[in-house]
């Protein structure tokens, strides 16, 4: 019988580090998880991803995280659709913009509402809930119906009192504005993960303690979101399917994990993991792997 259990207790190690090895991988030149123990995770959802916002999609970026998601393709870098500055709309401007459309169209409105002081966090080209409420504040202030949506009446207007957005304000080298914690991240030590944001709080009892950048996988390989516990730790890890370093990983959800992404440090939102969460400062990832703990809470949402 004790030979039993113990062959038992091998295959069944075994059988966690295989599925954890096909768990995380990135796009392109991304990095991905291996084994891991982490608990099983949740369904996948669309992440955010492009350039930093706390109103947007995941782009895929190619050096990312081991994680079994990854966010969406994130948009070319070269500026799209953008209305002309004058008060008419360009024809290629379509007549309604609205919560959940992913553009370039969108990013060009986020600019303009940050000239009018009605965003504070850079364009995304996500049309998420801090776009929406922008949104609603102008029409309101400006006596049309405060629908949330950007009709042609609205998007008009708009561009009648904004320029047109330079390349920086559009893709602006600033570190996005962290969200409001979810509830689930006000009690015990929870790495508080918002995708919306994009940002990763590190929280301990309801008190932010530090606060980093991070992106996340692909339509395809979406980041898992969840109430999930950090599985096990490594300083020094390779992704044993992308072949690809993955500092200061901590796994949260199978193959999953937060690491460190020399890729998103050099190139930005402009790609996406597979699934992994993606930090590019690697001094605040360093001093968070020391303080975090295996057995701490991962909190992953919208």
């Amino acid at each position: 019988m004790h030979r039993q259990r113990v062959m038992a207790r091998t295959l069944g190690l075994a059988t966690a580090v295989a599925l954890a090895a096909t768990a995380c991988g990135s796009q392109k030149t991304e990095n991905t998880g291996s084994a891991s123990t982490a608990p099983s995770a949740s369904a996948a959802v669309t992440t955010p991803e492009s350039s930093p916002s706390s109103d947007d999609k995941p782009a895929g970026d190619p050096s990312a995280s081991p994680s079994a998601s990854a966010s969406s393709a994130s948009p070319s870098p070269s500026a799209s659709a953008s209305a002309s500055s004058s008060p008419s709309a360009s024809p290629s401007v379509k007549a309604v913009m609205a919560n959940g459309d992913d553009s370039e169209q969108v990013r060009e409105l986020q600019a303009r509402l940050k000239q009018l002081k009605l965003m504070s966090v850079a364009p995304t080209g996500f049309y998420g809930s801090k776009t929406t409420t922008a949104v609603k504040s102008f029409q309101s202030r400006n006596g049309l119906t405060a629908s949330g949506s950007v009709d042609a009446e609205t998007w008009k207007k708009i561009q009648g009192l904004t320029k047109k957005p330079t390349a920086d304000e559009l893709r602006p080298p600033t570190v996005n504005e962290v969200d409001a914690p979810d509830p689930r991240c006000m009690t015990g030590r929870v790495m508080c993960i918002s995708k919306e944001s994009r940002t990763l709080a590190w929280m301990i009892d309801g008190k932010v303690i530090s606060t980093m950048d991070v992106r996340f996988g692909s339509e395809n390989t979406p980041t898992r979101e969840g109430v999930f516990d950090v599985g096990w730790k490594a300083k020094e890890w390779t992704s044993t399917i992308y072949h690809t370093p993955m500092p200061y990983a901590m796994f949260f959800s199978g193959g999953q994990a937060v690491h460190y992404s020399a890729d998103f440090a050099a190139r930005g939102y402009s790609g996406a993991s597979h699934g992994c969460v993606n930090v590019r400062d690697k001094a605040k990832l360093s001093k968070l792997f020391d303080d975090v703990k295996v057995g701490d809470k991962v909190v992953v949402y919208w």
